[in-house]
């Protein structure tokens, strides 16, 4: 590849790692929702086509995820606004459904990983756009028997997306009563135990014609350019967060989620 042509696709992942950062720490996303759409673009761009070249964008990500849910939840937590119980009561749940997520992943093409990322990110984003704010299901986050079923799905469903807890995990919180600025700190948490198990199964997948320096799923060169990015970028976002009023953080969240959507499934459907 022409040096013409590989520096404006690392630009692009620099400053598309940036934004994540921004964004895991504004939103409890970890930053995948953004970074999975651009490392697709980016090694498709550079000439990369395996079967399997999904799976090397969720895994990446994921990786990335680990660092900027620690940085996030550390930012947050220094504001005293991380529910740390309900991180422990749900972890055991949301990390099964993660290792679900990735024996699932590893059997799935490309393309229907993609059009799983937009129909998912889509679901999230008409119901942050559209959802009422007094809309609740509970006063409180459940145990028991749903909290069994629905802890597992936000781990199962996070890692088809390559993302983080923020996107289930928040519009969840917020319909059992929680506090949308708890619930985004909270959420960068989810993501911490989503992404730790979901990358030691990607590790494992061995993946035919993946792009140099790639471990298993994992791309070490965009990790790494990822990593240095949002770690300097994600303490700024938690602290625009905290300064930002509950419904404005919600409506910028749906309509970025939207579009995100909409271009994944225009890429997934050729259009």
């Amino acid at each position: 590849m022409e040096l013409s042509t590989l520096l404006p696709l690392v630009g692009l992942l620099m400053a598309a790692s940036a934004f994540a950062g921004i964004l895991a720490g504004l939103f409890g996303v970890g930053g995948g929702i953004v970074l999975v759409p651009v490392f697709f673009f980016v090694l498709t761009g550079l000439g990369y086509d395996t079967p399997l070249l999904m799976q090397v964008c969720l895994a990446t990500s994921l990786a990335s995820i680990v660092f900027t849910s620690i940085r996030s939840v550390h930012s947050h937590n220094k504001k005293g606004a991380v529910d740390w119980e309900i991180l422990k009561t749900w972890a055991p749940g949301i990390v099964v459904g993660a290792i679900i997520g990735v024996a699932i992943a590893a059997r799935l093409r490309s393309e229907v990983l993609t059009v799983i990322f937009g129909v998912l990110a889509g679901l999230v984003g008409l119901y942050l756009a559209f959802g009422k704010q007094h809309w609740r299901i509970g006063q409180a986050m459940p145990g028991g028997i749903t909290r069994a079923i629905l802890s597992p799905m936000v781990g199962f469903m996070s890692v088809l997306m390559g993302i983080g807890g923020g996107s289930f995990g928040v519009p969840l919180m917020t319909l059992y009563n929680v506090p949308m600025h708890r619930a985004v700190a909270t959420a960068a948490g989810f993501g911490l135990l989503i992404a730790a198990p979901s990358v030691i199964g990607f590790l494992l997948l061995p993946v035919e014609g993946a792009p140099p320096f790639t471990i298993g799923a994992v791309n070490i060169p965009a990790l790494v350019i990822a990593i240095a990015m949002t770690m300097l970028t994600t303490p700024y976002g938690a602290k625009m967060a905290h300064a930002l009023p509950a419904l404005t953080l919600r409506r910028i969240f749906a309509v970025f989620i939207l579009i995100v959507a909409a271009n994944m499934l225009r890429k997934a459907l050729g259009a």
